[in-house]
């Protein structure tokens, strides 16, 4: 087995959604012995914006792009080969401001390439990452769960089944600025989620 860990906090230290998502890997772990980690920390590393300059370089021929251009696309070629390879993937996903980072947009802008990851068709479009299982923790500091100011999960799921990934479990920590009290509950929670999502 593979597992991609996605961390996409700007924090690079006391990160909720970090945290949670090692506890998430670490039971893969326990339940995969011999699976293979590949990390990728988006607040420490973060992938460049979807500019005019990527979009010309993605629109040019391979054979005809500058060095420059080889180089920018290099850098989406990568984070695509690590998708392709995952197993599972595992996504710390915070909220900033009713939305996922721009770490993460940038991320999924990357690996969502026409002919590479989807691809259209006479019945419509057709994700080509299948077969893969992917968590989802969401860590919210306030209350958010099956509410309409919850644009999160409506969007990752319909970018993410785009793209092929259709089984995703969402684990959630909310509450997490609402007093200590709060922030230990919804930890708590997340933590029992994770538990029963996989349970061994």
């Amino acid at each position: 087995m593979n597992i991609l860990q996605i961390n996409s906090s700007a924090r690079a230290e006391n990160s909720h959604s970090t945290r949670l998502a090692a506890e998430v890997v670490a039971r893969l772990q326990a339940i995969n012995p011999n699976a293979a980690l590949t990390v990728r920390d988006l607040g420490s590393n973060p992938h460049p914006a979807l500019d005019e300059g990527a979009l010309q370089a993605l629109f040019t021929a391979s054979e005809q792009r500058t060095p420059e251009q080889a180089a920018r696309v290099a850098l989406d070629d990568a984070l695509i080969a690590e998708i392709q390879a995952a197993d599972a993937v595992v996504l710390g996903v915070p909220m900033y401001n009713f939305g996922v980072t721009a770490q993460l947009k940038n991320w999924i802008d990357a690996i969502a390439r026409a002919r590479v990851t989807f691809h259209y068709t006479e019945n419509g479009p057709e994700g080509l990452l299948k077969g893969k299982k992917v968590y989802i923790v969401l860590t919210r500091g306030g209350q958010y769960r099956n509410t309409p100011t919850d644009s999160q999960v409506p969007y990752l799921k319909t970018v993410l089944g785009f793209l092929g990934m259709t089984d995703i479990q969402f684990v959630y920590a909310e509450g997490l600025a609402m007093g200590p009290e709060a922030e230990q509950k919804a930890l708590a929670s997340a933590r029992s989620e994770i538990e029963q999502a996989l349970a061994a």
